[in-house]
């Protein structure tokens, strides 16, 4: 019975790097929360802006849907925070706002993007929000003044281009139970469907991986994660 909560910089992103991971841990009874901390109305929407007479509010409201819609598929709830993209910019009410969340919800599993992307100037920020949030709902682990959380396992999902993203996978999620779902997910996204085909490869791409790492043979589609702190285990 996990809670899972997935800080993505765009509405958008969490469906192609962790739609999988959504889906598996509703799939068991879990529960999953998607924080979308902007709508990517500006850098992510390019289809949509090729529409005469588009508007930046219309823009917003079709990626509400597109996400809010993808999300219950993979048997998630959506919120919106609405920050504005390209840039996102950190600010003390974004790691606040984002804190509260983390507080309130609790999350066992806490996935955001990596620190570093070459291509995208609001994914490393999104990760500098997510961190700086998470240290304060945690505390570290200790005694506090404040309402504190038990720290959640903090993973990364995976960049766009992972080799030029400082990005070293070393968690495999097996996602082929709840592949169609996440397929009908990534389909819900008109606004940015050239990505769709891409992911469904690397899904492929990394279910090979994660064949030759485990030897089980029934992995036919997978998604790669980076986990940031060590974990801690009863035994070996």
């Amino acid at each position: 019975m996990k809670r899972l909560l997935v800080v993505s910089a765009h509405a958008a992103d969490f469906v192609w790097r962790a739609g999988g991971a959504i889906a598996h841990v509703t799939a068991h009874g879990g529960e999953a929360l998607v924080v979308a901390l902007t709508y990517g109305e500006r850098g992510e929407s390019g289809e949509l802006w090729k529409e005469a007479g588009q508007t930046l509010e219309r823009v917003k409201a079709i990626r509400h849907q597109e996400a809010s819609q993808a999300a219950a598929i993979l048997g998630a709830e959506f919120l919106a925070l609405d920050l504005g993209d390209y840039p996102l910019r950190m600010t003390e009410e974004a790691v606040e706002r984002l804190r509260a969340i983390l507080v309130d919800f609790a999350p066992q599993i806490l996935m955001t993007h990596t620190p570093q992307d070459p291509f995208n100037p609001d994914h490393p920020v999104a990760y500098a929000i997510t961190e700086k949030a998470r240290q304060l709902a945690a505390g570290a682990g200790v005694a506090s003044a404040f309402k504190t959380i038990p720290p959640p396992e903090f993973l990364l999902f995976e960049p766009h281009q992972p080799e030029l993203s400082g990005f070293v996978p070393n968690l495999f999620l097996d996602i082929t139970p709840v592949w169609e779902k996440k397929l009908k997910a990534m389909e819900v996204f008109a606004s940015q469907a050239y990505l769709q085909r891409y992911y469904a490869e690397r899904a492929e791409h990394r279910a090979n991986h994660a064949r030759r790492i485990s030897g089980r043979k029934g992995i036919e589609r997978a998604e790669a994660f980076q986990r940031v702190l060590p974990q801690v285990v009863d035994r070996l």
